[in-house]
């Protein structure tokens, strides 16, 4: 089952730091946003493959946009 990550605020995003195809463990980090002059780090919630990772460094996301997609 597919696993949605979104983000929960406000943010641009700083840094990708996962790419479409990796493998990641629950915990790792995704992307690494910024608000407001701190760093939030996305994490995955869960094992699995990113799927789909839409977001690029510069962008602006807003509440409860999708970020990725673990598979």
């Amino acid at each position: 089952m597919a696993e949605e990550i979104r983000a929960e605020m406000v943010a641009n995003v700083w840094k990708v730091v996962a790419s479409r195809g990796d493998t990641v463990s629950e915990g790792d980090t995704l992307v690494i946003l910024e608000s407001m002059k701190m760093e939030i780090p996305v994490v995955a919630e869960s094992d699995g493959v990113v799927e789909q990772l839409v977001v690029n460094e510069g962008d602006v996301v807003q509440d409860g946009d999708l970020i990725a997609v673990i598979g």
